[in-house]
This record gives C-alpha cells, structure tokens and sequence, in this order.
C-alpha cells in the first residue's frame, strides 16, 4: 500500500478522507495522490449557458480548496503529487486509479444531502478491484490498533483480507467475525493459518444469524470490539440483492467505523 489515491473535493467529507490518507501514508510509508475534481453541473449538457456559470464557480470554489488544502498538506511529512479533473467524482476516480494501492473515500455523509457519497464509493467499488477506505465523515483520522474482519468466506471477503494484510500487520488485536448463515464458507482455521503466515495473530467469533441481519451484527460486533476499522468483502451477494438494502449498503449507510472494502 505505496500508492495513496484520495479524493480531494470541498464537501463534508473532505476532511476526514484527508486526514486518514495522511495517518496510512505516515504508518505504511506512502505516497499520496491528491485528486482533485471540479464537477460538471448537471445541466451542462443541456443549458449551456446555465451550466457554463455553474462550472465557473464550481471550480473557482475548487481553486480556493486547493490552496488551503495543499497549504495543510506541506505541514504534514508525506510526499504528495495532486492531479486536477473536470468530470463525476466516481468516473473520475475510476480513471485515475490504475495504479493506486489504496483509494480513501467516504461512506454515507449523514450532515450533508450531497454529494452521495454511498452512491460513489459504491460505484467506484463495482467497477475497480482496489481496495476502498471508506471513512465516517466525523471522523478526525485512521487507528491502527484493533482490526475488525467480517468474513464469509467468499471471493470478495478473500480479496479484502488479502488486500489488508499491511494494515493488519499493524495492529495490537485483530478479530474475525463470522456469521452462521448457511453459506458455504471457508473453514476459519485456514483463514487464521493464512494470517500467522503473515505474522497476524488473530481470535474468533461466531454468532447465530437468527432473525437479524448480518448488517447489524457486524455493526454490534465491531462496535463490542472497539474496532478502529472493518475489514470486509463488498457486493458479496451480487449487485442486484445489495442494490436493495444488502450489507455494503447497509455499512456505508451506517458504520462508525471506517470500512476497509473489496471485491
């Protein structure tokens, strides 16, 4: 996790997404991506004139952004290249992840109706395979001490652990949650055999489904915990299911934490 891509765009998420960017850069010995995206007006395409004024101030508003936040940036310690767009924010960052290890994003921003941000973090997740830090927006950075795994055993939970076997190598605790479900999972020892072979020791802890939603245990669980973050597969029951209230949108509607996310 060398390459750090993180959206930089003045809403009210910004700066809990900078901040953690900075924490990972610091613990993994990083690079930061600064992106920063003007956004096209929605009606740019269809009253030009309107829009043109609309994109005028939007990226004057951008301009102002960039100079604050590349002021706060220099006092930080990290090294930092910026790139500057004009496009969606999920395109956007689509088009400029082919290289980056890490992409920090948010989950749902409950203090602001736009942007939405859920809708960009998933989209960004259905179409990347880059794992996704997606933060609270109070959140004021990233802890490292106690890692929280949401597994099932399937693809998408593999892809996450293995793309957070750096942050898990620095943690003091890591647990692995599982739910009884009925689904065919892969046994938890071999899970734990491949953490000690990356130097991770972590427990165990199994719940009955019952009636509740998986959603809402991982959300009780991880909170028991003191999870500093979630580890976990997103989309991992087709996009179709998630679209109507699956886990990922559940977590990114709700998480205290920030989730880890891959496919």
């Amino acid at each position: 996790m060398k390459d750090i891509l993180v959206l930089v765009h003045h809403d009210a998420g910004q700066d809990a997404r900078l901040r953690a960017a900075v924490d990972l850069a610091r613990r993994l010995d990083g690079h930061l991506t600064c992106l920063e995206v003007t956004k096209l007006p929605a009606t740019f395409g269809t009253e030009f004139a309107a829009g043109a004024m609309l994109l005028e101030q939007e990226s004057s508003r951008e301009h102002r952004n960039r100079d604050v936040v590349q002021s706060w940036l220099a006092r930080q310690g990290v090294t930092w290249t910026w790139l500057d767009c004009t496009g969606s924010l999920a395109s956007s960052i689509i088009d400029a992840a082919g290289l980056a290890d890490l992409i920090v994003l948010n989950r749902q921003l409950d203090g602001a109706m736009w942007p939405d941000m859920r809708y960009v973090t998933s989209n960004v997740l259905m179409h990347l395979h880059n794992p996704i830090v997606a933060m609270p927006e109070d959140a004021e950075g990233f802890g490292f001490q106690r890692g929280f795994v949401a597994w099932d055993g399937r693809p998408a939970a593999a892809a996450a652990i293995r793309s957070a076997v750096p942050l898990l190598q620095l943690a003091s605790e890591v647990e692995v949650f599982m739910v009884e479900d009925g689904a065919d999972e892969i046994a938890s020892d071999a899970l734990l055999a491949y953490l000690r072979r990356h130097e991770i020791i972590a427990s165990v802890r199994m719940v009955d489904r019952g009636p509740r939603g998986v959603a809402e245990l991982i959300l009780e669980a991880s909170a028991r915990f003191r999870a500093d973050y979630i580890v976990m597969g997103g989309y991992t029951h087709g996009r179709a299911a998630e679209t109507f209230g699956g886990v990922t949108r559940s977590l990114l509607s709700n998480s205290n934490a920030p989730l880890v996310l891959s496919r």
